[in-house]
Formats: structure tokens, C-alpha cells, sequence
């Protein structure tokens, strides 16, 4: 396989973008489906979940491979409702370009963002596709502006719209300084090239100017061709503007109307002029599973050792776990063993599967720079690395958010406890961001997730997929406990277990930190491997749960600056119990307090109905950040705290007569009100 004419893509946008029409045609125009699904009437191809087709929304990301003049593309179609944000971080994590799409009308909306954040972590170049031009109060310049101000990345339109809302017939091509305009008789399979219309020509040289005057920072033959007053050559054109988006410099823009069949070819000839195939994103680089400071680079070639990342872990009834994967050296043949990280057991690939939605095709072998299926696999998770045998490796592991909302859970019957039990084990191996605990206290079950849509997938799919009925409680917040001071502690263990007595001391600060949780060891000694492993371990389970109401610990910096031992008597035992201890005691001593969950909203609204809206958010202890007006209708935007935010799509609907539309995702953690956290102890505390 030719590297250069490989792409591994992801298709990713805010919920109701137009992501999965998109993906439909761009399956049907490269001729893997021979007839269009829609997304309202539940046909649509990558959505493939019942919950998917009966909601018209994707839930979980789906994979397909298509081919394009002569370049195959592998993509992945993601969801675009937060609940689901870790399906595209896990996609992003393993594909080298991507295609981020826009509502013509809404523009950058807040998942838009989120993704694009996501994507600039892993440095993955990326095209915009403004979708919708057909919708009534599409606004192609609008959108520009919304990505300049709100998105690092410069915006440089490559088409322009012929036309817009019930008027748009086409684009203009800025690069080859051409109009395209779809055949409507055959689903626009057909499309006419043809001259720039007169009207159209000052506003297309303006939006030229501005591609060439980007596309000269890559190219100075552009410049001298200015100066000459020429025009440059389209393939000179291409060239830069690829250049600067392999460099995320910039972001090639498109536009069309997915549902009316206008745009896709276009969309489809960009993924290769300006995306990057695996030969043009740096080498991978991991450790050695023996020596963390040691670095490994693996090269994308089939004939270098093999390693490749599980990105997802899917469950058949047939094959056992499945685990997407990507390949980035080496080649992996069917009945391989193969190890996998972190530790290292081995396991046989029994079978190697390419995916087209929920279809499966066996193949011998798979390749560096694909992605496929790997069925057999044993003692992997999502982010394992694997590796050949002899050639070990371990590549960055991938990092989930916690989830933010939890509810009890219980089968109908006795009888479907152990069925219940294998079920939430295969959905919590699926999904890293489900959590399922037993509660010490009343023994309940509860599951944990990321918002009321995802628990209420899980819960229908255990009734559908599984066959367990089951009963849930009501979702409840889930909170975080931290300190407010800074303290420095110090405790020591002494105990006779056995015929030896066990001995360590340690010294520790605790003190706030805003960013998650930080473990550091700072000692003046040297101190044996083994130990300083069984304090950090020690130190991280710590953070499990508090002391105020036994909620997982955050934005806290630990750092552990002394510890005390006698050679004869120290043990991993001791260390471990000290650092728990030392922990405790000093968590108590730094005022520990509560932190609750606070949602990012963005609410479009009628205008007369704004009123009503913002005093809505305000009873729910919502603070407005901004209100920006968008022809008839106003975007909201602001902050509302997880517990206060429930049911609010049924309350909307009530506030707007059906009118308004809203989304939610989460922000960060801030702290309790002491009102709020008066009600929650009493709530917590009350028995009847």
C-alpha cells in the first residue's frame, strides 16, 4: 500500500450539523452505498444503534473506508452531543487529519469548540465544511468571523457560496477560479463547471486575494506572480495552502448543503490536496516498558517492528472483545502473538477485520497506517499499546474525564443480578467514561456517566442489547471534595505484623491546585524504587474519596517532602499505610470543601421568548456571559450547575413553545454555595 495515498480521517461537529448526511453522501458518492440514508428516517448507514436511528443522533463513533480517484480514505464518523465527547477524543487520539463541520446558521457552537480544542491537542490538521448553505439565515461570512474570533487557526475560505438559502445552486472554486454548479435530476452526482457569474466576480476576487495573500507565506513564486500581476498557477495554490494546514496554520474552508447534494465532491478533492497522509505527521514516539526515560520512535513503515493503539474496545457475541485499532509500524498477520501495554501479557490475534459501520470484512494482514479490527485480544483497554514480542513499546496513554453524574440501578428480579453484573462489565470495558461502584454504605449499585443522555443510552441498551430489565433511581451529581489551605503534615507507622515490626514516616504538603490532581515526590534521600512506588500508589488511591462525604478529591498538589526509616524495618507495607495516613490526617486539617460541577449552556431563542429564558437560567443559579443576536433570534451563553440543570430540555420546550434549541457541556468544578451545601447534607443525612 502506498502511504501517500492513505488518509485517516475523522468527520466531527456540533450535534445537528449535518455531520452524519454528510457522511452518507460522501459513502454514496465514492460508491460504497448505492442508495442515500437519511438521518430522519433512521436509514442513515454509520448510524447503526436502534438508540441511534430512533433519536437521529450518533451516540457512538462508527468507522468506514472508502476510495477516491485513486487514494483510499479511512474515516470515522463521530458524535456531536457532549455526553460523548470521549468518542471523539479517542478517535482524534489515532487519525491524522480531520473534517470539522459548521452550521451555515449556527456557526461555532459549543461542542464545534470543543472538538477543535480537542483536536489542537493532538495537533491534527484540519478542513472546515460550512454545511446547510440552504437553510433559511445561512450566513457563509458570518461563520468566517465566528472562526476567526473564537478558533486559533486562520480561516481561509476555498470556495465561496453561489448563492444561499432556498437561492444556493453551487460554489465558487477560489483555487481554480471556476463555478460548479449540481444537477438536482441526479442527487447531485452530476455538476456542471463552468465561468465565474458576472455578480459574483468582485466578491470572489476579494475572497482570492485574501486566500493568496495567506497561501504567500508558504510560496514565494505567489508573491513574484502578484508583483508580475499574474495569477498563479492552481496546483502552486494548493501546494501552500497545503503546506500551512500540515503546519495547523491555517484551516482550508468549504461550503455546501449536504442534504441537497451540493458540495461533497469538492469536500471529498480537499481530504487529499490539504489533509495529511501517515507519511507527512511526525513519527510516533513511545518508552521502553523497562526504562520510562528511555524513547522510542517507530517510523510508519510495514518493515519496522510492529506497534499499534486500541483506540475503542467493542463487545461481539460472536468474536468476544473487539478492539479498533490504528497501526503505526510494522504489519500484524492473522494468528500473531503479540503483547500488549501496560504489562505486557501477550495474546494471540485470532482475526483481523476491516469495518464499514457494523459490517465486518476478514483480512490476512494489517498495515502500518491502517486501522482495522483486531479479534483475540486478552488484557487490553482502551489506549493499550501492542507491540511485537521482541520489540516492545508504550505510547502515551490516553486520559478520560471523570463522569459527572450518577444513579442507582438494579435488575427486576434476583435472578438477573449475574446477568446485570457481565452486562455493566462489557459496557463499562467499552466505554472508559461509565463507571460502575457498589455503594459501601447502603450496598446499592450505581453507574456513573457523563450527562442524563448518556445514562439513559446505557440503561436502554442493558433492556434491548442485554435483555436485563432493570429499575434506576434518579440521577444525582456527581461532586468533588478539595482543600482550601495549604498544610504540611507528618505521621508515622509502627506495627508488629507477624514476627517483624513494620516502620516508615512520611512528611507531606497539601495545598490547592487548579489543575486536577498532583502527585510529586521531593526528598532529600535517596530512596529504593519499590517504596517511592508504594507511596505514589498510596497517595493516588488517597484521592479515591474525601473524608466530607466520601466524593473522589480534586484540584489538590500533593507533595511528600520527608520520610523516616530504619533499613531493617522499612517495607512497602509501612510506606503505604504512612503516606494513607499522613494523607488523611492532613486533608482534615486543610479545610476541606465541596465542589460541584458546572455546565457550559448556549441557548438560541426566538426573540420574544428571551425574557423568559434568561430568568429561567437565573432561578437555576445561572450566570448570562453573553447574549449575541442572530437575525430574528438570540444566543445565550452561559454557565449553570449540573444540579440545577435537570430536565431543563423539557422546561425550554415549555418556556419556547418548541422554538428554542439548547446545548451543554461540561465547564469546570466550582466551589459549593454554603446554601447548597447546607440542603445537600441534610439531603445525604435525612432518614426517615
Amino acid at each position: 500500500m502506498d502511504l501517500a495515498k492513505l488518509r485517516n480521517i475523522g468527520i466531527a461537529a456540533h450535534i445537528d450539523a449535518g455531520k452524519t448526511t454528510t457522511t452518507e453522501r460522501v459513502l454514496f458518492y465514492a460508491k460504497k452505498i448505492h442508495r442515500m440514508g437519511e438521518v430522519d428516517s433512521g436509514s442513515a448507514t454509520m448510524d447503526w444503534m436502534a438508540q441511534e436511528r430512533e433519536r437521529g443522533i450518533t451516540i457512538t463513533s462508527a468507522a468506514t473506508t472508502v476510495g477516491w480517484k485513486d487514494c483510499r480514505i479511512n474515516i470515522i464518523d463521530t458524535p456531536g452531543h457532549v455526553d460523548f465527547t470521549i468518542e471523539v477524543e479517542r478517535a482524534l487520539k489515532v487519525l491524522d487529519g480531520a473534517v470539522v463541520i459548521f452550521c451555515a446558521v449556527g456557526g461555532v457552537e459549543p461542542q464545534s469548540e470543543t472538538v477543535w480544542h480537542q483536536a489542537d491537542r493532538y495537533h491534527i490538521s484540519r478542513i472546515a465544511f460550512i454545511n446547510k448553505m440552504d437553510r433559511v439565515g445561512a450566513d457563509f461570512e458570518r461563520v468566517i468571523d465566528m472562526m476567526s474570533s473564537r478558533l486559533p487557526q486562520f480561516p481561509v475560505p476555498v470556495q465561496i457560496p453561489w448563492g444561499a438559502e432556498q437561492g444556493f445552486v453551487g460554489v465558487i472554486d477560489l483555487v481554480g477560479w471556476r463555478a460548479i454548479r449540481w444537477k438536482d435530476e441526479t442527487l447531485g452526482a452530476e455538476f456542471v463547471i463552468g465561468d465565474i457569474p458576472v455578480e459574483l466576480i468582485p466578491q470572489a476576487k476579494r475572497w482570492r486575494q485574501h486566500l493568496v495573500d495567506k497561501a504567500s507565506e508558504a510560496e514565494d513564486t505567489i508573491i513574484e506572480d502578484y508583483m508580475a500581476g499574474q495569477k498563479s498557477e492552481s496546483a502552486t495554490l494548493r501546494r501552500a495552502l497545503r503546506k500551512l494546514t500540515l503546519e495547523n496554520k491555517i484551516v482550508p474552508v468549504l461550503c455546501g448543503s449536504a442534504l441537497k447534494n451540493k458540495g461533497v465532491q469538492p469536500l471529498l478533492d480537499a481530504v487529499l490536496d490539504y489533509l495529511p497522509s501517515p507519511l507527512d505527521v511526525p513519527s510516533v514516539k513511545g518508552h521502553d516498558p523497562e526504562d520510562e526515560e528511555k524513547i522510542v520512535v517507530r517510523e510508519p513503515s510495514p518493515d519496522v517492528p510492529f506497534s499499534a493503539l486500541v483506540f475503542k474496545l467493542t463487545y461481539s457475541q460472536h468474536m468476544g472483545p473487539l478492539a479498533f485499532t490504528r497501526v503505526y509500524s510494522g504489519k500484524l498477520e492473522r494468528g500473531q502473538t503479540i503483547r500488549g501495554f501496560p504489562g505486557g501479557k501477550r495474546s494471540r490475534a485470532t482475526k483481523l477485520l476491516l469495518v464499514h459501520s457494523n459490517h465486518f470484512e476478514e483480512v490476512p494482514k494489517l498495515e502500518a497506517g491502517e486501522i482495522g479490527l483486531i479479534a483475540g485480544l486478552r488484557h487490553v483497554t482502551t489506549g493499550s499499546t501492542l507491540a511485537d514480542q521482541k520489540h516492545p513499546i508504550v505510547y502515551e496513554l490516553m486520559r478520560f474525564p471523570e463522569p459527572v453524574i450518577h444513579q442507582s440501578i438494579e435488575p427486576h428480579t434476583q435472578a438477573d443480578e449475574a446477568k446485570l453484573g457481565k452486562s455493566l462489565a462489557i459496557l463499562e470495558l467499552e466505554d472508559p467514561t461509565f463507571k460502575v461502584r457498589s455503594d459501601p454504605e447502603t450496598g446499592q449499585l450505581l453507574v456513573s456517566g457523563m450527562g442524563e443522555l448518556h445514562l439513559e443510552i446505557i440503561v436502554d441498551r442493558l433492556q434491548r442489547e442485554f435483555r436485563v430489565p432493570v429499575r434506576t433511581g434518579k440521577p444525582q451529581v456527581s461532586y468533588r471534595e478539595t482543600v482550601t489551605q495549604k498544610v504540611e503534615h507528618s505521621t508515622t507507622f509502627s506495627r508488629l505484623i507477624g514476627q517483624k515490626t513494620h516502620y516508615a514516616g512520611v512528611t507531606l504538603r497539601l495545598e490547592p491546585y487548579n489543575k486536577g490532581k498532583d502527585i510529586k515526590i521531593h526528598l532529600p534521600q535517596e530512596l529504593p524504587r519499590e517504596f517511592l512506588d508504594a507511596i505514589r500508589q498510596s497517595l493516588n488511591d488517597s484521592f479515591s474519596a474525601g473524608s466530607m462525604l466520601g466524593y473522589p478529591i480534586t484540584n489538590v498538589r500533593v507533595t511528600v517532602t520527608g520520610v523516616d526509616y530504619r533499613e531493617d524495618e522499612a517495607s512497602e507495607v509501612a510506606f503505604k499505610a504512612a503516606a494513607a495516613q499522613a494523607f488523611t490526617e492532613a486533608y482534615q486539617k486543610a479545610s476541606p470543601a465541596l465542589l460541584e460541577p458546572i455546565m457550559d449552556v448556549e441557548v438560541i431563542t426566538p426573540e420574544e421568548y428571551m425574557g423568559d429564558v434568561l430568568a429561567d437560567i437565573s432561578t437555576r443559579r445561572g450566570k448570562i456571559e453573553e447574549v449575541e443576536s442572530i437575525k430574528e433570534h438570540k444566543l445565550i451563553n452561559g454557565f449553570v450547575p449540573l444540579a440545577a440543570s435537570f430536565g431543563y430540555a423539557t422546561a425550554l420546550r415549555s418556556l419556547t413553545q418548541g422554538r428554542a434549541s439548547f446545548a451543554m457541556h461540561f465547564s469546570h468544578y466550582a466551589l459549593l454555595p454554603e446554601a447548597e451545601r447546607r440542603k445537600l447534607f441534610d439531603y445525604l443525612t435525612f432518614t426517615p
